[in-house]
Order: structure tokens, then sequence, then C-alpha cells
């Protein structure tokens, strides 16, 4: 959804909002998703726990008190549980009402096509047909994942999870969740811990800027052979 908003110019304005707020969405979904994966307390919630928000040690001068601060002790411990599942139960909530508030800011101004036209001559009314388009592609989404779910619910996780969390005995690789490896390839890429923990936030903070940094009249890549190029090497 991001990359087809990339290609297509969906972050110009008038719809610079509607893709800060969508940008918001996925950074939220990534911390429910984070925080719900600590509270099996398996060894690699404990030690994915550990080492993630030993991340913000890296601040300089207050690091180290945030994290046990958030830790709510030297290490991860009952009172950090308490907490993710008090933030793990709040944010979905949080997500509806930026899903709801997203939805209301794209019917401000419409979808984005991938021609770019701005103008309602050049645009198709809604049709049953498109509702059941997407409907067909919900189904599908839906379909995929009932599989996952009912026939192998553990093909994407870690064997080692299953093993109660022991802070005193460290795994013999911690394996981060599928989702997050591409910042866990941002982190070991760069020896800094500091660098390594900006280069990770920048990676999602980035797409706010986006709107900023393209100072391009036309909308989207598809009139753009360079951009098209360049996105397709880059996005692989």
């Amino acid at each position: 959804h991001v990359g087809r908003g990339l290609y297509y110019g969906s972050y110009k304005s008038p719809r610079t909002l509607l893709w800060a707020i969508g940008v918001i969405i996925l950074i939220v979904i990534i911390a429910t998703a984070f925080m719900g994966y600590v509270l099996p307390y398996g060894q690699m919630s404990l030690w994915g726990a550990t080492v993630i928000t030993n991340l913000i040690s890296a601040i300089p001068w207050v690091g180290g008190d945030l994290v046990e601060f958030i830790w709510g002790g030297f290490s991860v411990n009952n009172a950090t549980l308490n907490r993710f599942f008090s933030l793990h139960f709040v944010l979905p909530f949080i997500l509806a009402a930026l899903v709801v508030i997203h939805i209301l800011t794209l019917h401000e101004h419409g979808s984005n096509n991938p021609l770019g036209v701005t103008g309602n001559a050049d645009r198709l009314p809604m049709a049953p047909n498109f509702i059941f388009k997407d409907l067909v592609t919900i189904f599908l989404f839906l379909l995929v994942l009932a599989i996952f779910v009912m026939y192998a619910p553990n093909i994407i996780g870690h064997s080692d999870n299953y093993i109660p969390a022991n802070p005193i005995q460290t795994p013999a690789s911690i394996v981060p969740e599928w989702y997050l490896l591409p910042f866990y390839a941002i982190l070991r890429s760069i020896p800094n811990k500091l660098l390594g923990v900006i280069a990770m936030f920048a990676s999602l903070l980035i797409l706010l800027a986006i709107p900023v940094i393209d100072r391009s009249r036309m909308r989207g890549s598809q009139f753009r052979p360079l951009n098209r190029f360049i996105f397709w090497v880059l996005a692989r």
C-alpha cells in the first residue's frame, strides 16, 4: 500500500495529510505487533524485548535511565509485561480511530489514480463492480490468513518461543519476527549503535518527509522513466 502510494505520487498535495496519517498508522501497527510478540514471554519474546528496548540506551545522557523506566527495573520483568499489555490493549483503539480519520481524509479529496489527474471529468463514478472487485481482494486475503491461522500457525514463528523465558540463558540466535527483518538488517549493517538506531527510525520517518522532498510538478512515476527505474531497483 505504501509502495503504491510512492509509485503513483499519492503523497503529493492535496493528499499530504492523508499520507501522513497513513504513515502514522504503519508505525502504530509495528509498535502494537512488537508489544504483542513480547506478551507470550518465551525466550524469543524476552530477548527480543531486551534487544529492542536496549536500543533506547543509544540516546546520549538519558538513554540508560529511559530503558530502566520502560522496564520498571533493571531488566525485562513482570512490570514490563504489565506496561506492554496495557499499551497492547490501548493501541488497537488508537489504530481504529486513526483508520477512521484516514478514511474521512481520503473522502475529502478523493482517491488518487494512475494518471494523476485531478479533474472530476476524467474520473469514473463509483460502480457496484468496483465494490465487488475490492470484496474479492478482501476475501482472498481472509482466505490466506485463515489457512495460516488454522493449518500452519507456527510456519512463520520460532520454536524457541515455546521455551519459557529465562533471563540467565541467552538463545543461540535471537531471531526477529519477519515483519521486523528490514529494520534488523539496517541495525546490523551499521556498526555504530547510535547511528544504526537513527537510521532505523529514519527509514520510517523519511516517509513523512517525502511530500516536502519531492518538488516535481508531475504526480507519480508513470510518466517519469528514470524515476520508475530507480523505484523498481530500490523496491525489489
